[in-house]
């Protein structure tokens, strides 16, 4: 196995299977199911309120490509001085996720652009995609768990505690550079959980209260910078630090006072969301 937990049990494999000469890597495959689980949960709740599935499923696409691009280019800018001295790196940027928080931005930079192009209504379409990119994370990061990626600081606590995971899989330390042997925060397992909740609440967020515009989408920035911003602190890869604080907790300082203003913007305006749509 290539890692190992007290109470978990073993087979998390960072190569899914080979054909021939080519590897299919299981965080490829999961990365892959997350976008499409995403893509999925969006149009279905657009179809439930009689918007143009196939303009999302455009809008998806797009989604999707400016978030694989965003993620790589903002690990390629917290990184740079590593890849400029290593330029035989870049191709394990290739084969990374990069930065969650870049592709976020990019995607919605580009979702924002796409929906004015397209006039469709742009806080209703973020409501709407909001819980699947959630849910999509979740499954995302459990591909970074079978890859070895985005590993937590080392657990000092003795005897190690059953949630400590060790990595054992030389692939892991040659692909991404996962320390091995050592008793690690289970980070990954900390953000997969944190987007399930994070969807589960939102949908049932929805059928709470006076529902306006924007809320959903908004309410899904503020709680993912948050927990974000906390699980940070277990984080043990490099990630560029500035100031005593990693890249994504910047973003997340912004991000989170952003979002409260937004909600509270939203909320005076009255602008009244349409009928609800359960995943």
């Amino acid at each position: 196995p290539c890692c190992s937990m007290s109470s978990w049990g073993h087979g998390m494999h960072p190569e899914l299977f080979h054909l021939g000469p080519f590897t299919v890597y299981t965080y490829g495959v999961l990365l892959g199911a997350a976008y499409l689980i995403g893509l999925q949960v969006a149009m279905v709740r657009a179809r439930r309120l009689g918007l143009d599935a196939q303009k999302f499923m455009d809008l998806g696409i797009a989604i999707i490509v400016s978030a694989l691009i965003g993620a790589k280019a903002l690990l390629f800018i917290v990184d740079f001085d590593h890849f400029v001295q290593n330029p035989g790196d870049l191709l394990a940027l290739l084969r990374s996720g990069g930065v969650f928080y870049g592709g976020l931005v990019l995607a919605v930079l580009v979702g924002i652009w796409y929906v004015r192009k397209h006039a469709l209504p742009v806080w209703t379409t973020g409501d709407l995609a909001a819980p699947g990119i959630a849910l999509g994370y979740a499954v995302g990061r459990l591909g970074c768990f079978f890859a070895g990626c985005c590993w937590g600081a080392p657990v000092a606590s003795t005897p190690t505690p059953w949630w400590a995971v060790t990595f054992t899989d030389p692939v892991a330390s040659d692909v991404v550079g996962t320390p091995l042997n050592v008793a690690l925060y289970p980070t990954q397992i900390y953000e997969s959980i944190s987007g399930l909740a994070i969807f589960v609440f939102l949908l049932a967020f929805e059928r709470k209260g006076r529902p306006f515009a924007g809320r959903t989408f908004w309410s899904y920035i503020l709680l993912y910078g948050v927990s974000r911003y906390v699980i940070e602190y277990f984080r043990g890869d490099p990630r560029g630090f500035n100031g005593g604080f990693s890249t994504s907790q910047w973003i997340s300082i912004v991000l989170v006072p952003l979002s409260v203003v937004m909600l509270a913007w939203l909320s005076r305006r009255g602008t009244p969301a349409p009928a609800r749509a359960r995943a």
